[in-house]
C-alpha cells in the first residue's frame, strides 16, 4: 500500500558567486528569511520525472505510470496508466496531457465530482487516425532499420512537450528524434518533423512563434512555423549550437532561449529582431543540467548533482547564480513554477512598486520527493 506525506521544512538555500561567463554581476543579493525550502511531498511511488503546476493543482509523474494530483500541497487525487513512466506533463484548458516511456501520450479530464476523479478521453494518435494512416503504404516511414511505423506514432518515449494556447497546439518530443505536431481540438498529427539525429530531449516554443528544439546530438535547433491553410510547417531556421555534450533541458523567456547541457553548463541566446546572439555560458553546477524553468526575471536551473541554481538575469543580459536551493538527495528532474498568490493588501503593495513578486518552485526528484520552495525575485 502506497503512502503520502507533506512534511514542512525550514529554509535550506545558500548564497553563491556562480555567474555567466559571458557577464559578471556585482549585485548583491539579499533574501528575505522566509525565502527557501517551506515543504516535501512525498509518495511511494518511485522517482519523479514530471511536473505541472496549474492553479491548486500540482500533477507529478513517476515511474510507477500513475499521475498523483496534490491540492494546495495535499494529496487530490490521481489516475493510473497502463504506459510506461510518465516523462511528460502539460496541462491546457481543461485537459492534460501525458507523455510515456511507451511513446504513447494519453489524454486525461477532471470530472469535479466529489470523488475527484479523472477520465481518460483519448490518446495521441487516436486510434481510428491510426488505422486510416496504416492502410497506405505512403504513410510508413523506417523507425528503426528495418522496420516501418506509421508517421503519426510516437515508437519510442515522449521526453517533453508544449502547448501553443494561441493556436490549439500540442508539441511532443521523441527519444525517437521526431517532434510532433498535434491540432488539439480534433487529435490530429499535422507534422512529424525527422529533427535530429539522436534522441529529442526538450522542446520550448518562444513568444514570436519559434520552437526549439535540444537533442542528445548535441545540437538546439531553431525552426519556423508557417501555416498552410489548415496545417502547418516548420523550417529549420539555424543550428544554435553544435557540440559533443548532450542537450538536456531548453527554455525560453521573451529576452532569451537557454540549453542546460550534460556537461553542466546552460547556454544562452538572446533574442534579436531578426536572429539569434549567442550571450555566453552560466557555470553554476558540477554534474549535469536536467531541467530548466523561468520566472520573471529568474532563470532556474535544476542538476545531476542535487541542486538547483537561481539566477537572476539582470541589464545587459548579466546573470548572477544569487542563491543555490539544495535538501534532494537525488538528482533534480524537474522544476515548474507558479507565481504564489498573496494576500490583498500585498497584491496591492506589489503593484505599487514597494515589493517584489514571489514565486513557489516544484523540484522533483529521483528521490522519490518533490519539494515546494519560495524564492523572490
Amino acid at each position: 500500500m502506497n503512502h503520502s506525506s507533506y512534511t514542512s521544512n525550514n529554509s535550506s538555500i545558500s548564497s553563491s558567486s556562480s555567474s555567466s561567463t559571458s557577464n559578471n554581476s556585482n549585485t548583491s543579493s539579499e533574501f528575505e528569511p522566509d525565502q527557501g525550502l517551506i515543504g516535501s511531498l512525498f509518495r511511494e511511488e518511485g522517482h519523479v520525472y514530471s511536473l505541472a503546476a496549474a492553479g491548486n493543482f500540482l500533477y507529478t509523474g513517476s515511474e510507477s505510470k500513475n499521475v498523483r494530483v496534490w491540492k494546495n500541497f495535499k494529496e487530490f487525487s490521481g489516475f493510473k496508466s497502463t504506459s510506461g513512466m510518465v516523462k511528460a506533463i502539460v496541462v491546457f484548458n481543461e485537459k492534460i496531457f501525458t507523455g510515456h516511456q511507451d511513446g504513447k501520450i494519453r489524454v486525461w479530464t477532471f470530472l469535479d465530482d466529489k470523488r475527484g476523479r479523472y477520465n481518460r478521453v483519448g490518446n495521441l494518435p487516436e486510434t481510428k487516425h491510426l488505422l486510416l494512416k496504416s492502410l497506405s503504404p505512403r504513410n510508413y516511414v523506417e523507425v528503426r532499420r528495418k522496420r516501418y511505423a506509421p508517421w503519426i506514432k510516437h515508437y519510442d518515449t515522449v521526453s517533453c512537450m508544449n502547448v501553443d494556447a494561441d493556436h490549439g497546439l500540442l508539441y511532443s518530443g521523441s527519444w525517437d528524434k521526431t517532434l510532433k505536431i498535434w491540432r488539439i481540438s480534433d487529435s490530429k498529427c499535422l507534422e512529424s518533423i525527422p529533427a535530429h539525429d539522436d534522441a529529442v530531449n526538450s522542446s520550448v516554443l518562444s513568444s514570436d512563434g519559434m520552437v526549439f528544439t535540444g537533442s542528445a546530438d548535441g545540437t538546439v535547433k531553431a525552426w519556423r512555423r508557417e501555416f498552410v491553410g489548415k496545417r502547418t510547417e516548420h523550417f529549420l531556421v539555424e543550428i544554435l549550437l553544435k557540440q559533443d555534450h548532450a542537450v538536456t533541458a531548453l527554455v525560453a523567456s521573451p529576452a532569451a532561449v537557454y540549453a542546460g547541457l550534460s556537461d553542466g553548463l546552460v547556454r544562452f541566446w538572446e533574442v534579436e529582431k531578426r536572429f539569434m546572439a549567442y550571450g555566453g555560458v552560466m557555470r553554476g553546477h558540477k554534474m549535469a543540467v536536467l531541467c530548466l524553468v523561468v520566472a520573471g526575471n529568474l532563470v532556474m536551473s535544476g542538476s545531476a548533482d542535487k541542486s538547483i541554481c537561481v539566477w537572476r538575469r539582470g541589464g545587459g543580459g548579466q546573470h548572477e547564480c544569487a542563491v543555490v536551493l539544495t535538501g534532494h538527495g537525488g538528482p533534480v528532474k524537474c522544476l515548474a513554477v507558479e507565481k504564489e498568490t498573496l494576500a490583498e493588501e500585498e497584491e496591492e503593495e506589489e503593484e505599487g512598486g514597494k515589493g517584489q513578486r514571489r514565486w513557489i518552485v516544484y523540484s522533483g526528484s529521483l528521490d522519490k520527493s518533490v519539494k515546494i520552495w519560495r524564492v523572490f525575485e
